[in-house]
């Protein structure tokens, strides 16, 4: 089945191949356990994503999606649309083209932040720590049947 990138559906099924991906559970079994794991995933989209897609992101410069990860297992995956209230540990910045990109395989998880093409804020040390567990995570998304809408 494929999927638009990014949707609702697109989000939900990471969530449901990362909690059916058991090198995952194993790589990131202590990711989040007595700290905040959860991540921010945020897109910025260019005006001609605004013009084209307005019932994916409205007036919005960005969008993002809330990704709960702990022990090994994505807890809850969705849009948000306001992060004023919401609790998380990280968040990952980056344009559309570069979230295309990764999505695809076609850049790391690790050196997209390493090289800028992603901001990250949150513990940089502790991603590190985590690599395997994040570069799974990312590959994980790669196998996911994607249409990309721009």
């Amino acid at each position: 089945m494929t999927v638009d990138f990014p949707s609702d559906e697109w989000i939900d099924e990471w969530k449901e191949q990362l909690n059916s991906n058991d090198e995952y559970a194993e790589k990131a079994s202590d990711w989040g356990v007595g700290w905040n794991g959860d991540f921010i995933f945020t897109i910025e989209v260019d005006e001609e994503a605004q013009e084209e897609f307005p019932e994916l992101v409205g007036d919005n410069e960005k969008v993002h999606y809330f990704i709960g990860l702990e022990g090994g297992e994505c807890t809850e995956a969705y849009q948000v649309d306001d992060l004023e209230g919401v609790e998380y540990g990280f968040e990952i910045i980056g344009p559309y083209e570069n979230w295309k990109a990764l999505a695809q395989g076609e850049i790391g998880a690790i050196d997209s932040l390493m090289s800028g093409k992603f901001e990250l804020q949150g513990d940089m040390q502790r991603v590190m720590q985590y690599s395997d567990g994040a570069v799974e995570m990312v590959e994980t998304a790669t196998d996911i049947e994607t249409n990309f809408i721009y």
